[in-house]
């Protein structure tokens, strides 16, 4: 087995690139609403524009993946650049709803076919299960940074200079993906027969037991991202808690998730992929079993740190696994697959859970997410006999 691979050049360069489009999708994602609402349109209509951002990712993110797997880095992310910008540039130009939703189907198309293309091309960088893991660890940092520096940078420029110059500061940080993309080198392209790539159809991945089970722990473990973010809030709110103590109490929790994924590049060849996956989902079930019964503000921080710390190993270990199993000329398309089953869960999950946390309230819906999660776990360890190459 190799050595490990260290944070280099190349990986700076892709956290780099993720963290300009992933950023400037959260900075639009976070003023086009503020933009909104002024203009005096519903909150049920700025949800609509919020689903925006994630709907168009679930009809590109296979064909994404499929690009990714027939092209190297830098053509995919130049035309994700240009769709960005172009989406940038359109609603600074003309700030008005309808412009806001088109740029909200451009941001959010680009950065996810861009995150496609950033994770096929870190797959490649690696030759064995521990330099997987290492890679996808460092590069799980990048949207945790994102969407601090997005929603930060363009609140700050909103406060001083206004929506459109927020907007334009939006596309230039998209544009500077291509500056970080077009220095960096392309690693070959592994081919398979002609005749396979012909026949090959995405969802026949989903013929394989393994994928169906990954991609469902996938989704359940972004159910719990998706309700630490909507509904904790409402539950603060119903404790009493300020806006800003709900927003450090949100902030920990991401600031947790990026630790996590500091510390695990430095400890990979110790980690099982199963076994934190596992263990994940086990802490994910007590702590939201536990939340609902918490009243303290600092009970609640701790909490959140807990849960940060929990799930934010998960991704990189679903990513090394996802790439062991899957024929390295279609791992394009099962990250697309990937990324598809996150946003019908992003778009899905928010009405659901709003629904049910009105029917019978906000504390059932952490309940029923915790035993969700509790029965699932078995599952998880079904991964342990497939986390080696074969």
């Amino acid at each position: 087995m190799k050595s490990g691979i260290r944070l280099n050049a190349t990986l700076l360069r892709l956290i780099g690139v993720q963290i300009c489009m992933n950023g400037c999708m959260a900075g639009i994602r976070m003023a086009a609403p503020l933009l909104a609402l002024r203009a005096g349109y519903s909150a049920a209509t700025v949800g609509i524009l919020l689903a925006l951002f994630a709907f168009v990712q679930l009809f590109l993110a296979i064909p994404a993946g499929r690009y990714a797997d027939r092209n190297t880095l830098k053509r995919p992310v130049g035309f994700c650049t240009i769709a960005a910008v172009l989406g940038a540039v359109l609603v600074a130009a003309w700030p008005i709803f309808p412009v806001l939703c088109v740029a909200a189907l451009l941001t959010g198309g680009a950065t996810g076919a861009a995150v496609i293309t950033l994770q096929r091309h870190a797959g490649r960088l690696a030759d064995d299960p521990t330099q997987i893991k290492q890679v996808f660890s460092w590069l799980a940092i990048a949207p945790s940074i994102a969407n601090f520096v997005g929603p930060f940078v363009a609140g700050l420029v909103i406060d001083h200079a206004g929506f459109r110059a927020s907007f334009l500061g939006m596309g230039v940080l998209a544009a500077c993906s291509w500056v970080l993309v077009r220095s960096s080198g392309d690693t070959p392209l592994r081919q398979c027969a002609p005749e396979a790539q012909e026949t090959s159809r995405s969802w026949d991945l989903l013929a394989e037991p393994r994928m169906r089970l990954l991609l469902l722990i996938n989704w359940i473990l972004s159910s719990c991202w998706d309700v630490h973010t909507f509904v904790l809030p409402i539950l603060g709110h119903e404790r009493g808690l300020s806006a800003s103590v709900i927003g450090a109490i949100l902030g920990t929790f991401a600031v947790a998730a990026t630790v996590v994924r500091l510390v695990m590049p430095m400890i990979a060849s110790r980690l099982q992929e199963w076994a934190v996956i596992a263990g994940a989902m086990l802490s994910a079930a007590v702590l939201y079993a536990v939340y609902p019964l918490l009243h303290s503000p600092w009970a609640m921080f701790l909490c959140s740190v807990l849960l940060g710390l929990s799930l934010g190993s998960v991704q990189p270990m679903v990513m090394s696994t996802l790439h062991q199993i899957t024929p390295p000329h279609r791992q394009g398309e099962a990250l697309g697959l990937r990324l598809m089953s996150i946003n019908v869960s992003s778009i899905l999950m928010p009405m659901v859970f709003g629904t049910v946390g009105t029917a019978i309230g906000v504390a059932s819906v952490f309940w029923a997410v915790s035993a969700g999660v509790l029965g699932c776990t078995r599952a998880a360890w079904k991964l342990k006999s497939w986390s080696r190459v074969e």
